[in-house]
C-alpha cells in the first residue's frame, strides 16, 4: 500500500493527539495512520499514512468535512506538507 508522510502545525499538540477525528475521517477511506510529535515541543506534528486510493484521499481532503475536521483538531492547513514514498 502506498505510504505518505504528512507534516503540519497545530494549535495545541495534546488536543490534536487526543482527538478521534483522524480515525473518523481516515477510517472510511481505508487509510491507516500513525502520529508523531516534535520531541523539542514545537507545534509541528506528523503522520505516516497508508493510503489505498490517493485520488479518493485528495478528493476527500478538498471537501468541507476535511476542513471542519482540521478546524476541530486545530490544524493549520497552510502548513500542510504531504510527501509520497519514493
Amino acid at each position: 500500500m502506498p505510504t505518505y508522510l504528512v507534516f503540519h502545525e497545530v494549535d495545541d499538540v495534546e488536543h490534536w493527539r487526543n482527538m478521534p477525528t483522524r480515525e473518523e475521517f481516515f477510517g472510511p477511506l481505508g487509510v491507516s495512520h500513525r502520529i508523531f510529535k516534535d520531541p523539542q515541543g514545537s507545534n509541528r506534528v506528523g503522520l505516516i499514512l497508508e493510503i489505498p486510493d490517493f485520488g479518493k484521499f485528495q478528493e476527500a481532503m478538498q471537501g468541507d468535512e476535511a476542513a471542519e475536521a482540521m478546524k476541530r483538531d486545530g490544524v493549520h492547513p497552510d502548513t500542510l506538507l504531504v510527501l509520497e514514498e519514493a
